[in-house]
């Protein structure tokens, strides 16, 4: 059972983690960053080389050896090919909307988007957090990707940029 001096020292606990990490404990869970990276290795895409959902059939995934940091994010890429396309033109190349799933955004929340639950639309890499979101994106992809964007503008205002 939960006391009231348990609670407290819990809440105690908190208070000391972020005050110890110097104010960036929301940013060491990521738990607000604009690009969704995994927590335990901050990669994007979860290791995925973000070349290769244009190039092959199924994203391949990215090796330390091929790394680039762009924006404060780590991205791995399967070869050195792919991490020189990537550097001249990252925007085309990167996921939309940071890798935050696109459906939970034209519905006004953010939530990670799965690197292997996406489509590829105008050029464009969109993830999605599940199945069903991403069909219900098909269903309606003019209106939901307008109120994607619209709800993006505002919501990556409230985001802890990426160091």
């Amino acid at each position: 059972m939960l006391t009231i001096a348990k609670f407290m020292r819990l809440i105690l606990v908190g208070l000391s983690l972020l005050l110890l990490s110097g104010g960036s404990f929301a940013q060491n869970l990521n738990l607000q960053n604009i690009y969704v990276t995994d927590p335990l290795t901050g990669v994007a895409l979860d290791g995925y080389d973000a070349v290769s959902y244009y190039t092959q059939e199924a994203p391949a995934l990215g090796r330390p050896e091929y790394e680039l940091s762009w924006n404060g994010v780590i991205w791995y890429f399967s070869n050195e090919a792919n991490r020189a396309v990537f550097i001249r033109a990252p925007e085309i190349y990167a996921p939309q909307f940071g890798g935050h799933g696109t459906m939970s955004l034209s519905r006004g929340y953010l939530t990670d988007g799965n690197a292997n639950i996406f489509a590829l639309i105008g050029g464009r890499l969109f993830l999605f957090y599940s199945s069903s979101n991403k069909d219900a994106f098909m269903l309606a992809q003019k209106s939901a990707y307008i109120k994607a964007r619209n709800n993006w503008e505002f919501l990556s205002s409230r985001l802890i940029p990426a160091e």
